[in-house]
């Protein structure tokens, strides 16, 4: 082997480069690394095996092309690393932030406890459990100007402890208020009027 195919394949080991093109079925990239755009190479994943992520990477992304051998056509990406072009989105320890390219953020911030997660305008959540939920702690639910805190429950709800209602109750399919309802059936003296009506 020449001096020149050795330099060649050292320099080929690992490379800097950006991802140029995504291709999801089967997953894979092709990098630009200086003059040279490499052919379609598997991108690592967090996890393949049992648990399985899925999370592709993105045009102009900067990776590590790592050749065993020196053989690009053999080459893994390595993603993730930040760039002039794609900077870090935080800058302080003990913060955990995922970024999307819609404007949603999912963030865990270890030092002030608190989990957060923004949605874009019109985005919305759909969370699937059939053992149940189980929530410890208070709650607080806020409408925004359109709904105005509209909450709709299928099923029935057991409360312990108080109610208390700002505006009015209404039941049944007369939707019978609670605050304004009539009696039928009304006597004067210490007798007991009808149902609502």
């Amino acid at each position: 082997m020449d001096i020149a195919t050795l330099s060649r394949l050292i320099e080929n080991l690992i490379r800097l480069g950006t991802v140029a093109q995504v291709q999801h079925v089967p997953p894979r990239v092709r990098i630009q690394t200086g003059e040279l755009l490499t052919g379609w190479l598997p991108w690592l994943a967090a996890r393949a095996g049992a648990d399985v992520d899925w999370d592709p990477p993105t045009i102009g992304e900067q990776v590590l092309v790592l050749s065993p051998s020196g053989q690009t056509g053999n080459a893994v990406v390595l993603t993730g690393l930040y760039s002039l072009a794609i900077p870090a989105n935080a800058d302080r320890p003990g913060l955990y932030r995922r970024t999307f390219a819609d404007g949603a953020v999912i963030e865990y911030d270890r030092q002030a406890h608190h989990l957060r997660a923004t949605l874009p305008a019109g985005g919305s959540t759909e969370l699937v459990s059939d053992g149940g939920i189980h929530i410890v702690g208070p709650i607080t639910h806020e409408g925004d100007y359109t709904h105005q805190g509209d909450y709709t429950q299928t099923g029935n709800q057991q409360v312990t402890g108080v109610v208390q209602v700002s505006e009015d109750v209404q039941a049944g399919p007369k939707r019978t208020s609670l605050v304004g309802h009539v009696h039928t059936g009304t006597q004067p003296g210490n007798g007991l009027s009808g149902v609502p009506a």
